[in-house]
């Protein structure tokens, strides 16, 4: 005869709840990063990708100003290798005004999207196996507010600047981690390009200064790294394209005639308007400071301009996708949006309320790097928006004294770029190299790589940060 156990309501609702929380304890133990906060979502699907995610994604919310309201956007995706063991990185994009998603759709993320055959509807996403997931945990984060998916109840709120939005940036991680403890003792970078120079350094020494003063929870901070940066506009920046466009032979007595057609964050990547059979009809005047006449595209929904008419060699055709993916109403309700907070997403906002107060993040640099946080700063060679050379020129400014000199580095056995380690700055060889300088500060270049280095040459740029993030040579 089998023995019955008979348990009181008492016994049995406390043998209930202890079942419950010893299965919740062992979900979470076993996949840790599907545990969503109070205000994020578990993504399993995405409309335009064929069938469930081969990689974990949340996207939430965090308020970072309680007094207006305003709420950053992010999308959390897990490595793909070990997401309690690998380290954890924030994404910032540049702008200042563009969506985070740039750098999850079109650089550094898992997806990426379709372009071949679009002949209208939803456009399709697919996985790409080089992204960065492969080795961290990453954070795409909409900063500043108004940018991406991010919004502010009261309208004061939208007022920002390269302060303000460090300053939120901040606050964002602490909370981010409040909720997401499992990730404190994970190794913690500050990534970005372009504009995202400025800010990126700047948060870094503001996390570094808040460890110092015992400011809670303490952030696990083990360096930043840096691509195509905005350093110093009128010190370095500017003031390096016209050498840069004399060593790459852009420059002859036909000047202008040489310069005024080329795409600037890739000097051989035409303008995407002489992509299109009817180039002419969808240019449109610009006056630039009320001296310069630029050309730019119509704008992409405008009736004159059809997708359909865009050569797939228009590889900026592609940000146009991700406007209208963006706009779609399951894609919203997938990624779990606020609604009526975006009425229209913009790739990049150029109309967002914006101070820029940090006119050069260069001593920021020193701060950090002085400190002996991790710094890799990486250019695109073939980039004429942030030349490499004023890039350079920067980071001479330092006066670090050089421990692994000038030298090429390798991906797929060709050379992928240049590199240096630490500096003082000796003689460099014009290839694609790195070179590595003391107090732990690397610069390499990439070869053949734009503005946004990873949407180049993808491969190499993994390669680039799995050596970084292991510690090895470049």
């Amino acid at each position: 005869m089998r023995a019955t156990t008979r348990f009181s309501g008492g016994d049995l609702r406390w043998w209930t709840l202890a079942t419950l929380f010893l299965c919740a304890r062992l979900w979470s133990s076993s996949s840790p990063s599907l545990t969503a906060a109070a205000d994020e979502r578990v993504v399993t699907h995405l409309p335009g990708f064929q069938g469930p995610l081969p990689f974990q994604l949340r996207t939430g919310y965090v308020e970072v100003d309680e007094s207006n309201g305003v709420r950053l956007f992010y999308y959390f995706t897990a490595s793909e290798g070990s997401p309690a063991d690998d380290p954890l990185m924030l994404w910032l994009s540049g702008g200042p005004g563009c969506t985070s998603f740039t750098g999850l759709v079109y650089q550094i993320g898992p997806l990426s999207f379709d372009l071949g055959g679009y002949t209208g509807g939803l456009p399709k996403l697919v996985y790409r196996l080089e992204s960065w997931t492969k080795v961290s945990n990453i954070i795409f984060l909409d900063s500043p507010v108004g940018t991406g998916f991010s919004y502010s109840v009261r309208e004061q709120g939208y007022n920002s600047s390269d302060t303000r939005a460090v300053n939120q940036i901040v606050i964002f991680l602490k909370k981010w981690f409040d909720e997401h403890p499992e990730f404190l003792s994970n190794p913690l970078y500050i990534g970005g390009d372009s504009y995202s120079g400025i800010i990126v350094p700047t948060v870094t020494s503001e996390i570094a200064k808040g460890n110092e003063v015992g400011s809670e929870p303490y952030l696990n901070l083990k360096g930043y790294l840096v691509g195509n940066p905005f350093a110093d506009f009128s010190g370095f920046d500017e003031p390096s394209k016209i050498p840069f466009a004399h060593r790459m032979a852009l420059i002859s007595d036909q000047i202008y005639e040489c310069v005024k057609d080329i795409f600037p964050f890739h000097i051989l990547e035409p303008l995407c308007a002489y992509a299109s059979p009817h180039e002419y009809s969808f240019l449109k005047l610009k006056m630039d400071s009320g001296i310069q006449k630029m050309q730019h595209l119509q704008d992409y929904t405008g009736e004159r301009l059809s997708l359909s008419e865009i050569s797939t060699e228009c590889r900026t055709m592609l940000y146009t996708l991700s406007r209208l993916w963006a706009n779609n109403v399951t894609v919203r309700e997938a990624l779990g949006i606020h609604k009526e907070t975006v009425p229209l997403w913009l790739r990049c906002n150029n109309n967002i309320q914006y101070l820029k107060d940090i006119q050069s993040s260069v001593k920021y640099h020193l701060d950090v790097t002085t400190k002996g946080y991790r710094s890799l700063v990486y250019s695109g060679d073939h980039d004429m928006a942030v030349p490499y050379i004023g890039t350079q020129s920067w980071i001479r400014s330092l006066n670090f004294s050089i421990v692994d000199d000038w030298r090429p580095w390798y991906a797929d056995g060709q050379v992928a770029g240049n590199v240096t380690v630490s500096l003082t700055i000796g003689i460099y060889v014009m290839c694609r190299y790195t070179t590595s300088y003391s107090n732990n500060l690397t610069f390499a270049t990439v070869k053949g790589a734009g503005h946004t280095a990873p949407e180049y040459n993808p491969r190499q740029c993994l390669a680039m940060l799995s050596r970084w993030l292991a510690g090895d040579p470049i």
